[in-house]
């Protein structure tokens, strides 16, 4: 990996109940509970970090639950309205019945740009994709005792962004993060980059009358494009910046370092880093299985372990 954007590095959304969050997402999901820390605005909000058995960039699916008194959020443009995960083929039955099992809103097998997918939603309406992609993803899964490796999800495979009109932003991608177009299929444009194998795809979907979508329960807050480190980080920066779009100063999050900027269509992208990675307060082994706090919240531990709302 050389300077350049490698695809999806995390996504963000936002939950209302923070027990039925971890259920959905650990249980009937499979995913690994990669980090449990709070939210560094405000430390009474849990911050999850799903993904695999190390928290690799691409498999990273992050979490504010702000509890069940938020309203529901709304899809439609201005948005980042879908979230495609990859999955083994001859998987989608098992899917299918798990979802039926479970009560989870689903739709039945579709094909999209040649490839099987099944559509469904989590608990508070946030719409994702099963995709058996046309090349297999032998990423190695996390497998739990009712989800496994031959059926669990691999990374993510797609986001999907909706917008009024796409031109501004498909500059985004291709002039600035590297990536080309694909193929396109009436209003929908895959942009693909060839930096990394997997976690590569961007969809930008055209709805021109469509009104914009409000971020709120079951709505992605922001998207995260990956580096290998953050001295790249500070080279993009310059390159969104000369391009004439405003931008943050470098951030840290403890486990990765962030810059942030809204691209013309509305949604929040992120350029985050690789370094230094999860493993840094808790061991591989031990990932997820305690409340990490960053350390200007961790006096208060005892006062926030108090309010977060219990998880089993």
């Amino acid at each position: 990996m050389e300077n350049t954007i490698n695809g999806i590095h995390h996504i963000t959304a936002i939950a209302s109940d923070a027990k039925k969050n971890y259920d959905f997402y650990t249980r009937i999901l499979g995913l690994r509970m990669v980090k449990k820390t709070v939210n560094f605005d405000d430390p009474n909000t849990y911050h999850f970090y799903y993904g695999d058995e190390n928290g690799t960039p691409g498999t990273i699916l992050t979490f504010f639950p702000w509890g069940s008194q938020i309203p529901a959020g709304r899809r439609g443009t201005r948005q980042v309205t879908e979230i495609g995960y990859s999955v083994p083929e001859g998987s989608l039955d098992f899917w299918l019945k798990r979802f039926e099992a479970n009560g989870v809103t689903y739709n039945k097998t579709a094909e999209k740009f040649g490839e099987e997918y099944v559509t469904f939603l989590d608990r508070d309406g946030l719409k994702f994709e099963l995709t058996v992609p046309k090349t297999p993803d032998v990423r190695a899964p996390w497998e739990t005792s009712e989800v496994k490796a031959e059926h669990a999800t691999r990374g993510f495979h797609h986001i999907t962004i909706t917008s009024n009109k796409i031109e501004d932003t498909a500059k985004i991608l291709t002039d600035i993060f590297g990536y080309r177009l694909l193929e396109q299929h009436v209003n929908r444009y895959r942009f693909i980059t060839d930096a990394v194998e997997n976690a590569a795809i961007v969809d930008l979907v055209e709805a021109p009358g469509e009104r914009a979508g409000h971020v709120a329960a079951g709505s992605v807050h922001h998207v995260a494009f990956r580096v290998a480190n953050d001295d790249i980080l500070m080279e993009f920066r310059k390159k969104v910046l000369e391009a004439g779009h405003q931008i943050t100063d470098k951030i840290d999050r403890n486990y990765f370092y962030s810059l942030y900027f809204r691209e013309p269509g509305g949604v929040l992208f992120e350029i985050a880093s690789d370094n230094p990675g999860f493993a840094t307060d808790e061991t591989v082994e031990e990932l997820g299985s305690g409340l990490m706090l960053p350390p200007q919240y961790e006096p208060r531990r005892a006062k926030i372990e108090a309010v977060l709302p219990k998880l089993t």
